[in-house]
């Protein structure tokens, strides 16, 4: 689903990049460690700031990014362009991505799955799309943040991607991840770093 106009605002600004970096990233890092040379992938690229983290503080080598939203891959193309031809940016579908079985070594979730009405599908295609022994870096807000009065005044989430901490890991778990770290953030929002077998 696409962003509404007010968490479109929220997320292309510096204090959201600067959660990202300094904050999301190290959960990350904590709990799966770098991509030292890794072919990545991010579903839901956003502004760019994502794939950028990927390269600077995960070290990989090449990352694939997509989003729903041209405009969103637009604005990743201009912030990303010193990458090169290191990086490629496309629109796309975490429900039905664009990607042969077993071809990234990790892929990265800033908070996205909980926009996709069809999240387990999402984290299916993940799973699908890793090689074995590769790791999904996955961030995400939960349903008494989603479901909160105030946030659903300025931003729209499908109420069939609302879920919990728990609800999240075991459906992981379902998709034949086995969860190697994980850290909530009160009921909030949490971190899950999961390997496909």
């Amino acid at each position: 689903m696409l962003l509404s106009l007010g968490e479109k605002l929220a997320m292309n600004n510096p204090i959201r990049a600067a959660i990202q970096r300094h904050y999301e990233a190290r959960q990350f890092l904590k709990l799966g460690g770098p991509t030292k040379g890794a072919r990545a992938l991010e579903m839901g690229c956003g502004q760019g700031v994502g794939a950028e983290i990927i390269f600077d503080v995960f070290g990989a080598g090449k990352v694939d990014a997509f989003d729903l939203d041209p405009d969103m891959v637009a604005r990743a193309r201009r912030r990303l362009a010193r990458f090169g031809d290191r990086v490629r940016l496309f629109t796309g579908d975490a429900e039905r991505m664009e990607a042969a079985d077993a071809s990234y070594d990790a892929v990265f979730d800033f908070g996205i799955i909980h926009h996709v009405p069809g999240w387990k599908m999402a984290v299916a295609e993940a799973f699908r799309v890793l090689k074995p022994g590769g790791r999904f870096y996955t961030e995400e807000v939960y349903r008494p943040f989603t479901a909160n009065f105030l946030v659903r005044a300025v931003a729209e989430h499908p109420q069939e991607a609302e879920f919990t901490h728990d609800e999240y890991g075991k459906a992981l778990s379902a998709a034949g991840f086995k969860i190697i770290g994980q850290e909530r953030l009160l009921s909030l929002f949490g971190w899950f770093v999961a390997q496909k077998p």
